[in-house]
């Protein structure tokens, strides 16, 4: 079936399977098939000139849409991860990175090195220097379950 579709369609298979993989990258969005259906119909404008040369196989034609395939994925990749993440809030779900730089009075002396502040209705773990209940201390940084503070 597949052979005869591919017969009967000569050169503009690629062009087809190109155009499938671009829709189904629209219904299933992941920046994968978008991609390979380009190395598709690059595949295919590559047919419509060489489908009557001798060398021009099926053979041939998917060696050159498997490499296609894996150059386009390769610089897609490079593409994407250049842009970066553009946000308007570039510490959503990273509440202890979003805490840097605000100031708290500790709840809970800093001992060997821990304690505790409140920061709004949460209370956190501190590491730091040594230093009792009350005292004034900026946070400095997060390392995900604990806030980094010094005194101010």
């Amino acid at each position: 079936m597949i052979q005869r579709i591919v017969t009967e369609l000569g050169p503009w298979a690629w062009w087809v399977l190109g155009i499938v993989l671009l829709i189904l990258e629209v219904l299933m969005p992941g920046v994968f098939l978008v991609w390979i259906g380009i190395a598709a119909i690059v595949t295919g404008a590559l047919s419509l000139l060489l489908w009557e040369s001798a060398f021009w196989t099926w053979h041939v034609q998917w060696l050159l849409f498997a490499v296609l395939s894996l150059v386009a994925v390769v610089i897609g990749r490079r593409i994407v991860s250049a842009r970066g993440p553009a946000s308007d809030q570039p510490h959503l779900n990273q509440r202890g990175q979003s805490l840097v730089g605000r100031t708290a009075t500790l709840e809970q002396p800093i001992s060997e090195g821990r304690g505790r502040i409140r920061l709004d209705d949460t209370m956190w773990s501190v590491q730091g220097p040594d230093l009792p209940v009350g005292a004034r201390v900026r946070v400095t940084a997060s390392n995900g379950r604990d806030l980094i503070v010094e005194a101010v």
